[in-house]
């Protein structure tokens, strides 16, 4: 039986500052591999590094604006002159939206959205696909959302650019099949992370107004959404691609 295991691997990940980022970029480094985490804010994604060396793994922290190609090529080049051959990219990074409808966002709102969560996946895997080609293969992994699947009031934006995500994820998968690439995305349901704060004020109102909206009554935990990251970074994942992961405790179900 294939374990989840990265040991020899070397990961990317965006928008490792906090939330599902940090945690994903922690269990990768738990799970053996080093990890170039990436993020906006430096002093955050700092920390991430910090503490992946806290428990003797191998971590760079880098500032990233992932919205621009100047920024990801250098972080690409960075990580790889660190740590090698790169076998994992997670993007991760997400622009906070406002809640409104179309008629209320302002244009630079929707366009941030985009430009981070649509155009930052597309320029990270554009840095990273050569060296992933030129080291044998890999995983790319879209973080999306539940809200990729079902629409929800006064978010227009997210919910657009989250399906944009799994859409970009199935093209890949078939562009780079044949170069031994896998190309998934991971779905959450709604996390305890400071985006629920930001949304509901603080995350006592967050688990009594979206946790009841999940069958298992509850918010998930950044760490539920990275042990999923893990299976779908390694070779237990070996057979799935082009795939859209649901870890949203049964969210979409009803």
């Amino acid at each position: 039986m294939v374990t989840a295991s990265l040991a020899g691997k070397t990961a990317v990940v965006t928008g490792a500052g906090s939330g599902i980022g940090r945690s994903i970029a922690t269990t990768f480094a738990a799970a053996g591999a080093a990890v170039a985490c990436l993020d906006l804010d430096k002093i955050s994604v700092d920390a991430t590094a910090q503490a992946i060396a806290g428990t003797g793994g191998r971590a760079l922290a880098l500032s990233c604006d992932v919205s621009r190609e100047t920024d990801t090529r250098a972080a690409v080049e960075a990580a790889q002159s660190a740590f090698g051959p790169i076998h994992i990219l997670v993007n991760g990074a997400a622009a906070d939206d406002p809640n409104g409808t179309v008629l209320d966002l302002a244009l630079a709102d929707w366009e941030r959205v985009f430009a981070v969560n649509v155009t930052g996946a597309y320029l990270m895997s554009r840095a990273v696909l050569p060296v992933m080609i030129a080291a044998g293969g890999g995983s790319i992994i879209h973080i999306a959302s539940q809200l990729g699947r079902v629409g929800a009031p006064a978010r227009p934006a997210y919910c657009a650019s989250k399906g944009a995500l799994i859409q970009l994820a199935k093209a890949m998968a078939v562009d780079h099949a044949a170069q031994n690439i896998r190309v998934n995305t991971l779905s959450p349901g709604a996390i305890e992370t400071r985006r629920l704060v930001l949304r509901y004020g603080d995350m006592a109102a967050a688990r009594q107004i979206a946790g009841p909206k999940h069958l298992l009554m509850r918010l998930g935990q950044p760490e539920e959404i990275a042990q999923a990251a893990l299976f779908l970074a390694s070779d237990a994942a070996s057979f799935m691609t082009g795939a859209d992961m649901l870890v949203d405790g049964g969210y979409t179900t009803t």
